[in-house]
């Protein structure tokens, strides 16, 4: 009886610790919406975390755009934001991730599924990634800084005319050519950070 109480009692000391690091669901709306292009920001759908870690709806959206908050699991800041179409994806990435999946795992899957038809690809899109570094006392991202992602699947630098390899920054190259993540990469030089 003794240890059935000690067990509840720890569990209850831990919960309320994890609950702690994660921020409010205003202030992750507020900073996912970072990621969000401004003609976009007002009725976009923002994906979050609730006071458990769960991964969940913060705000329903009416428009073409989708932002996550940054995860409080990890140390770094970092949001994204993609175009509606790109949600099954997506999403199709989160779940074999929570499956245990490893990065290659979860490329291959997705390459057969979306080549047999299973999982749909939008035949272009954009997807982009906000990231700073929060301020200890106020909580205000500080360095903000963007990159894009334009995903145009099964193109190849044959098809774009776009080098497939790493280019200085400012200027854009082909990611993963010829399978179904194929992407623009355009990385701004650190010094047009946002303020």
């Amino acid at each position: 009886m003794k240890r059935a109480v000690f067990i509840v009692l720890g569990i209850c000391l831990v919960l309320p610790s994890f609950s702690q690091d994660v921020p409010s669901a205003a202030w992750q709306i507020k900073t996912a919406l970072m990621a969000v292009p401004q003609d976009y920001k007002e009725g976009a759908k923002v994906y979050g975390y609730d006071t458990s870690g769960n991964f969940v709806t913060l705000r329903e959206g009416n428009n073409d755009y989708i932002a996550i908050a940054s995860d409080p699991k990890k140390e770094t800041f970092s949001t994204a934001a993609y175009h509606k179409d790109l949600d099954g994806f997506m999403a199709r990435g989160r779940q074999l991730k929570q499956e245990g999946k490893a990065f290659q795992e979860i490329f291959d899957i997705r390459e057969q599924e979306v080549k047999s038809g299973k999982l749909k690809m939008p035949d272009k899109t954009t997807l982009c990634v906000f990231t700073g570094e929060v301020n200890a006392k106020t909580n205000a991202i500080e360095n903000g800084y963007v990159r894009y992602v334009f995903y145009v699947p099964f193109a190849t630098g044959e098809s774009t005319g776009l080098p497939t390899t790493p280019t200085p920054p400012g200027h854009a190259w082909l990611m993963n050519p010829g399978t179904h993540r194929a992407h623009i990469m355009i990385t701004p030089p650190k010094s047009e950070k946002l303020k």
